[in-house]
């Protein structure tokens, strides 16, 4: 009765707030709206007031994102991504954006900011409020309703599409769109706001679209290319922890007995994540939770505040009960945590009340709870992005917290399974115990250096047939096996216009490394008219040994496109659903590293010289780039120019000019110059 009564009461207080006038104040100069906002977002009115925008110090980084999103504005692009890890101050950056994007005309001036879940609204709202006092801030979140002519207005999605209240927002005022947590971009209900500004594609007289995001890929693919076209900014976690911008982490995981042969999938085929019901009911048993109260005990011993990740309601609550077991106050939240209860026990975590908190699905995205120092992953996924979000939760920096540690429970014989192995290269069943980052490197390293002993045979290339269409193609030749793997001149083209590790090991054929032996093959096809797709990407993954006679499953084609450009963004977001970032990113530290014992052995083998390299004279990226060069043809097509340089100098007929030329001459295939 009483928590009716409370609930009738909130409902009044709700109905006078949405009465109240959005006119300007003039005794303070702050819009009524502003006062709105203190009764409805918790802890607004205690934050501190900023005069100006500027008055805030960016990071590096930070600044290096505005500028580099203002640049692409100004060059004429509309729907921009920016990609940026958990704990980056994602919400810092969109809010110094709406200062400093201009309108697009006098009356084209309104911004408005789009987030899925209350929290990621009401932090918005803070941020804003805090940023521009002199601005009118407007919420449009469950029975608040905004006038649609505020300067900046914070929506959640769900209330914003329902019923018409969509239509009171005038495209034509509006100058930037700001999405939070943007990989939910192309699901229908934003594809419904794009549609309403014009964004569902890109136009001249739309206003800016800018999405923001720490897990910038899906389950299902290519898609976010619907409302995304250029992903202008990245910097991932490993990264911020290198330059100390995000708390170190270490890493244990935990061999599960756990049977997942069993359990369903969602999504055509069977290949999304896990169906959440099957899963609960093959994780949830007695045997695996004692588990993990006993990794808990035996792992986190010191740590003050543990953030446990559960898979459905029923797993919360047979995992609270088991802690509460053993004498550990532990408490829970989850979806139907009512929000008084969930807030008064979030703080009561911050402030290290109790040590275990106890969730599943609240805590993925939106929340700052920078206390936490150690996180158990008591659930399996599929979903490289929900690790992340999951493990991102832990590595904001707070007083006194060294790192946080990530305790992983689900290492799985299991294939497709994402475990924290997996985000370094690793196999889903690698036991790793307190590892670092940078034990994690060093072991995909020894790993990789491992697999490189024996390399898969030559791949066999075939004359494309005539065509009739006449056109210039550059071959380049070498003199020795080095000059040819060192030749990266190939790769500044593809690496102008993307992030990731390309390597061209043909003038027609460039190759991205994924994990165990996978790849991805980006080649431009023989022309066939112009209707006919210019390029064509394949995935090429390595089947287990014993498995088949070839080392390979039969290549699969993911995408086909009209220019270089989208078929290396096609392909780039593709890796970056299915691929450990680790491996595809190129401009990660370790790549500036020195090459690895391992590397330079095998480079040393292959160069057949006394000088040997060492490791200043190669970088472990350098070097494993080379090496793709050889696994992918190199050496096959080296043997043919050393066999064609000894049968030119065995002829007779060969002068002083063939002796004497370089293999590393260009020759033009086309029309000779009188």
């Amino acid at each position: 009765m009483k928590r009716l009564v409370a609930a009738t009461l909130r409902a009044r207080v709700l109905r006078s707030v949405t009465r109240l006038s959005f006119q300007p104040c003039p005794r303070r100069g702050i819009s009524s709206s502003r006062r709105l906002l203190d009764q409805t977002v918790p802890g607004l009115s205690e934050a501190p007031q900023i005069s100006q925008p500027q008055g805030l110090t960016l990071r590096n980084y930070q600044e290096e994102c505005i500028q580099t999103v203002l640049q692409y504005l100004e060059n004429g692009h509309k729907r921009l991504g920016v990609s940026l890890a958990t704990g980056s101050g994602k919400t810092v950056i969109f809010t110094q954006l709406i200062g400093r994007i201009k309108p697009r005309s006098e009356t084209a001036t309104q911004t408005l900011i789009l987030a899925h879940r209350r929290e990621l609204v009401e932090q918005a709202a803070r941020h804003c409020s805090n940023t521009y006092p002199d601005k009118t801030i407007e919420l449009e979140l469950g029975k608040l309703s905004a006038s649609g002519t505020a300067d900046i207005t914070v929506a959640s999605l769900q209330s914003i599409i329902s019923r018409d209240r969509l239509l009171k927002f005038d495209p034509g005022r509006f100058k930037l769109v700001l999405v939070d947590e943007a990989h939910h971009i192309v699901a229908p209900g934003y594809l419904r706001v794009l549609e309403h500004f014009g964004l569902r594609e890109k136009q001249p007289d739309s206003p800016h679209l800018v999405g923001v995001s720490a897990t910038f890929s899906r389950f299902d693919g290519l898609r976010l290319g619907a409302a995304i076209d250029e992903i202008v900014y990245h910097k991932d976690y490993v990264e911020m922890i290198s330059e100390k911008w995000l708390s170190d982490v270490l890493f244990t995981t935990v061999e599960s007995k756990v049977d997942l042969s069993q359990v369903k999938r969602k999504g055509r085929g069977g290949s999304g994540e896990f169906d959440t019901d099957s899963l609960s009911r093959a994780v949830n048993t007695v045997e695996l939770n004692d588990v993990v109260i006993r990794t808990w005990f035996a792992k986190a011993t010191g740590r003050k505040s543990t953030l446990v990740f559960c898979v459905d309601l029923s797993h919360v609550a047979a995992l609270t009960e088991r802690f509460r077991h053993y004498g550990i106050d532990a408490r829970f939240v989850t979806g139907d945590t009512p929000m008084r209860d969930r807030g008064e026990r979030l703080d009561a975590f911050k402030k290290g009340e109790f040590p275990v908190l106890i969730n599943c699905g609240v805590f993925t995205e939106g929340t700052d709870i920078p206390n936490i120092d150690c996180i158990v992953l008591a659930r399996p996924t599929r979903s490289r992005n929900l690790l992340i979000q999951m493990i991102g939760r832990g590595m904001r920096l707070h007083a006194g917290k060294q790192n946080c540690h990530i305790i992983d429970m689900v290492a799985s014989l299991e294939t497709g399974i994402v475990t924290t192995p997996t985000l370094f290269g690793l196999d889903p069943n690698e036991l790793v115990n307190e590892a670092s980052t940078d034990k994690m490197f060093a072991l995909s390293d020894s790993k990789e250096a491992e697999k490189l002993k024996d390399f898969p045979p030559t791949q066999q290339f075939t004359e494309p047939e005539s065509t009739g269409h006449s056109y210039n193609v550059t071959f380049t030749e070498y003199d020795t096996v080095f000059d040819l793997i060192a030749d990266t001149s190939g790769e500044q083209h593809i690496r102008d216009i993307s992030r990731h590790s390309w390597v061209r090991v043909s003038p027609e054929k460039y190759i991205l490394n994924g994990p165990e032996g996978t790849y991805l093959k980006l080649e431009e096809t023989p022309y066939k008219g112009p209707d006919h797709p210019k390029f064509r990407a394949y995935e090429v993954r390595a089947l287990p040994a014993g498995v088949s006679k070839s080392p390979y499953a039969a290549p699969r084609e993911i995408l086909t496109a009209a220019t270089f450009d989208s078929a290396v963004h096609g392909c780039d977001e593709y890796a970056r659903e299915n691929y450990p970032f680790y491996i595809i990113t190129g401009t990660l530290p370790w790549r500036k590293a020195p090459a690895t014992a391992g590397q330079l052995k095998l480079l040393n083998k292959l160069r057949g010289t006394k000088d040997e390299l060492g490791p200043e004279d190669v970088t472990k990226g350098k070097a494993a780039d080379m090496i793709t060069k050889l696994k992918h043809g190199a050496r096959g097509r080296f043997a043919t120019i050393e066999a064609l340089r000894k049968k030119m100098q065995k002829s007779t007929l060969a002068d002083e000019q063939y002796r004497t030329r370089q293999l590393n001459e260009r020759v033009m295939v086309g029309p000779v110059s009188a």
